[in-house]
């Protein structure tokens, strides 16, 4: 149905009309009264649309005019889905903020509102770039459409950054976690001060200054300010201090007075502040989120919703001392909220002390590895516990356990990093499980030294890093015995595999002689006093490396057969300290760091350089010579990318000082890196949960 604006008149014709005026609010499925903003002030006479985003084109639904005070009603009698994802665009109009006046045809804002629909809603700058980051993955122009899973999970994170009706802060950017200790605020506030440079025409050309800074590495000039938000969401990496300097030309300083007349004001006159200092390295806007039990936190899996999983090294609350290891599970909803108990995550089952290994399976029951329990625990989908209390030891059997991985064909497979163990679950069946191998009697396990992670290729090959070595260990899942070592570099810790099955692996020491030093020093640790002196080694080492330098890691990619790809290693400044690796859905890679205090994540060019930008190579750097930063990161081990494109990092140690030995009583909790950080939109997304090499949803 077509309404009539009460302020304004709807864009109707003939029977549509007259069925607008004889139909009632009542009547509507939708109701939505609201209001289009520029500049913090109205927009008179811009044309509303109403769409519905499916995975097919999105259908209009309504469309009316803004009145003079930029008010407008919009209805549509069609009922939305759960599997849809409604929004508003608003194009063209007269701000009143303008100092021109005058109708600005490249006025086009944005405001998803998922299924859910607000009575009362804005349309404006700030709404526009949190719709447009979370929604980045979908939106083409105008035109939005995606999985319904991957759209609902898009629209449920724009009210982290923006009131949807006020058009101002949303409660979590604003929160004690991203307002004092991000600069995404900043970063957002002043996007949106650009978009409304050009929407109130600040300076005679800002719109064209706006549309050439906003430019991509394509030369695709935007036309509109929806289109330059688009383009600076795809590309945050691309040339930032173009936009940045914008922020001086729009919004300059006022003079100081020399005449002794009144100070004038010394901040710039922006409509949203806060506002950028400096330049950003990148155009990100990350939230980090904490509860839930959090504290830090291991690998990570997300389930067929969404949801992601995460085995915490250790509790809140506790005392440094990495010996410790007394951590439960926790589970973030896919708009970052946790569902887990506030302070102690999921118990039970034998769940003590999460590592780098969680899988989901295709049940969505989590499983995980543990070291202060030596053990394996599942919990079902709401955290309740399948496994005994003790967990499944084996009878005392296992040793300190990491990876763990569910195969397409439903078996589970983990390893025992202390002991150099293979453990099997044929089918996922708990009753079922058994030790493969361990030690040196048999392969797989003679060539295991510290197995850490583990990968399964599209030949049903299994793919083993081995953390105190310099190869990686293949073999058939079919036959175990038939093991292969393949050289990596200096301790091998992440690996994933890509969808040509190519080989993708972290090397924490990377390449040159100062790894085979450092991973001498760990393995002759590691012998004498047991696998934890090895790895506190190993973590205290990598906390002081810088990327770039000798001391910092590398990128090993191998071919499906195990030969080196051409190029491979791959090194750059950002990679400091690589733990993780995980794929995208268009086949670029992702890393992790744990290194510095501030660690970077980075995004390289994978194997199809189609889906990168132009002139780069496999192995390339596509974020930012340092890496994206964006705030809220520690020290990291897992990297995890949802079905809506969000990249999420798992803060795992945060103050070196508290970790190993006795710390400063005040900082003594601090060891734990605090809260998962969430990168919007920045990722081709994935297929959840992830069994397998990832593929597209």
């Amino acid at each position: 149905m077509w309404k009539q604006s009460r302020t304004g008149l709807a864009a109707t014709t003939g029977a549509l009309a007259l069925l607008a005026c004889i139909s009632g609010p009542a009547e509507a499925a939708v109701q939505i009264t609201g209001q289009v903003r520029a500049g913090g002030a109205a927009v008179a006479n811009s044309t509303v649309t109403l769409w519905s985003a499916t995975a097919g084109d999105p259908q209009q639904l309504a469309l009316v005019r803004s009145g003079a005070d930029g008010r407008f009603e919009i209805a549509s009698d069609q009922t939305p889905g759960g599997d849809t994802s409604l929004y508003l665009v608003a194009r063209g109009g007269t701000p009143a903020a303008s100092a021109p006046g005058g109708d600005n045809p490249a006025i086009a804002l944005l405001t998803v509102l998922g299924s859910r629909v607000p009575a009362t809603v804005t349309v404006n700058e700030m709404t526009t770039v949190a719709s447009v980051w979370t929604n980045a993955q979908f939106l083409d122009g105008a035109a939005l459409k995606g999985p319904p899973l991957s759209l609902r999970i898009a629209a449920g994170n724009v009210p982290n950054f923006v009131d949807l009706k006020t058009g101002g802060w949303g409660e979590a950017i604003q929160g004690p976690l991203n307002s004092g200790q991000t600069p995404t605020m900043a970063n957002f506030a002043t996007l949106a001060d650009l978009l409304a440079g050009c929407a109130t025409r600040v300076i005679p050309d800002a719109c064209g200054k706006l549309f050439a800074a906003a430019a991509g590495p394509r030369s695709d000039s935007p036309n509109d300010t929806l289109a330059a938000a688009q383009s600076i969401a795809r590309y945050p990496w691309y040339q930032p201090g173009r936009l940045f300097a914008l922020l001086d030309q729009f919004y300059p300083v006022p003079p100081v007075r020399m005449d002794g007349q009144p100070k004038p004001p010394n901040m710039r006159p922006v409509p949203f502040m806060p506002y950028l200092i400096w330049a950003p390295s990148a155009w990100v806007l990350p939230l980090k989120f904490d509860g839930g039990g959090y504290r830090a936190g291991g690998e990570a899996m997300f389930d067929s919703e969404g949801n992601l999983w995460v085995g915490d090294n250790f509790t809140i609350g506790w005392q440094g001392q990495d010996a410790l290891w007394q951590g439960n599970a926790t589970k973030f909803a896919p708009d970052g909220k946790p569902l887990s108990p506030i302070t102690t995550g999921f118990t039970g089952g034998g769940m003590e002390g999460g590592t780098f290994g969680a899988a989901v399976d295709a049940n969505d029951n989590a499983w995980f590895t543990t070291y202060g329990g030596h053990s394996i625990a599942v919990f079902d989908k709401n955290g309740k516990p399948l496994t005994p209390p003790d967990g499944i030891t084996f009878g005392g059997r296992l040793g300190l356990m990491q990876g763990i991985i569910v195969t397409p064909g439903g078996d589970v497979w983990a390893l025992g990093a202390s002991k150099s163990q293979l453990i099997y679950f044929p089918k996922g069946d708990l009753t079922k499980g058994r030790i493969v191998c361990e030690g040196a009697a048999e392969e797989p396990c003679k060539s295991f030294l510290g197995p850490f992670h583990l990968a399964i290729d599209q030949q049903d090959r299994i793919w083993v890093s081995n953390a105190f070595a310099e190869h990686v260990t293949r073999f058939p899942a079919a036959e175990p015995g038939k093991a292969e070592n393949f050289y990596a570099g200096a301790s091998p810790a992440g690996l994933n595999v890509d969808s040509q099955g190519n080989v993708w692996i972290t090397t924490r020491f990377g390449n040159g002689l100062m790894g085979k030093l450092h991973l001498a020093d760990m393995d002759a640790r590691a012998k004498f006093g047991g696998v934890v002196p090895g790895m506190d080694y190993m973590t205290t080492t990598m906390s002081t490396q810088q990327g770039g330098t000798d001391h910092s890691g590398s990128v090993t990619l191998l071919r499906p057969d195990g030969s080196p790809y051409p190029g491979s290693p791959f090194t750059g400044g950002g990679l400091p300290g690589p733990w993780a690796a995980v794929v995208d859905g268009n086949d670029n890679v992702w890393i992790s760091n744990f290194a510095m205090p501030d660690s970077p994540i980075v995004q390289l060019c994978g194997v199809r350089t189609e889906t990168c930008p132009p002139g780069m190579n496999t192995g390339d750097q596509i974020s930012p010579p340092g890496g994206y930063v964006g705030g809220g990161l520690q020290m990291q081990t897992d990297i995890a990318i949802d079905p809506a494109g969000n990249v999420w990092v798992m803060n795992n140690w945060q103050d070196i000082a508290s970790c190993i030995g006795k710390p400063r009583e005040a900082l003594s909790t601090r060891c734990g890196g605090q809260g998962v950080v969430i990168f919007y939109g920045m990722a081709k997304p994935v297929r959840t949960p992830q069994i397998g090499p990832a593929r597209a949803p």
